[in-house]
């Protein structure tokens, strides 16, 4: 959940910032852009402290090397974070990002398996994940058409 928080927190912030006078935040996109950098910085973090052993849980068992998986994830996450708040690389990084939720959603649905609180049940994560999803790919298709001016 708190990555959804974050996600919208942080956006709604960059999105008063741009209604107060930030000139570089006036485009939707912008914020969208800085708060899903802020929500994969989070996500990227619990890939080495915090949650790790839970990460490496959820990598389903016909998968190798699980540490090593939730590690390079870990890795691309940042990347594509920083990726997101410099111009030139952010359709990239949505377009990563896009790809690694839609790959990444079999551990979700592996992890939903069991006994698990309803918050992280299969429902509750599938929904997290398409709200990720799109909005990855509304910066991945908006922000090409505001690069180009239209």
């Amino acid at each position: 959940m708190e990555p959804l928080v974050t996600l919208v927190a942080v956006t709604g912030l960059l999105l008063l910032a741009g209604a107060l006078g930030a000139v570089r935040l006036r485009r939707p996109t912008a914020a969208l852009r800085g708060g899903l950098a802020a929500m994969f910085t989070l996500t990227a973090s619990a890939h080495f402290v915090g949650m790790r052993e839970e990460l490496v849980a959820m990598v389903p068992p016909a998968l190798p090397a699980p540490g090593l998986l939730v590690t390079l994830t870990g890795i691309a996450e940042l990347a594509c974070a920083l990726g997101l708040l410099w111009s030139r690389t952010a359709r990239t990084s949505a377009a990563v990002l896009s790809a690694m939720l839609v790959v990444m959603y079999p551990a979700n649905v592996y992890a939903a398996g069991g006994d698990v609180p309803w918050w992280d049940s299969l429902g509750p994560r599938t929904a997290m994940q398409a709200v990720f999803l799109a909005t990855t790919v509304t910066v991945l298709v908006r922000h090409g058409r505001a690069a180009e001016g239209t």
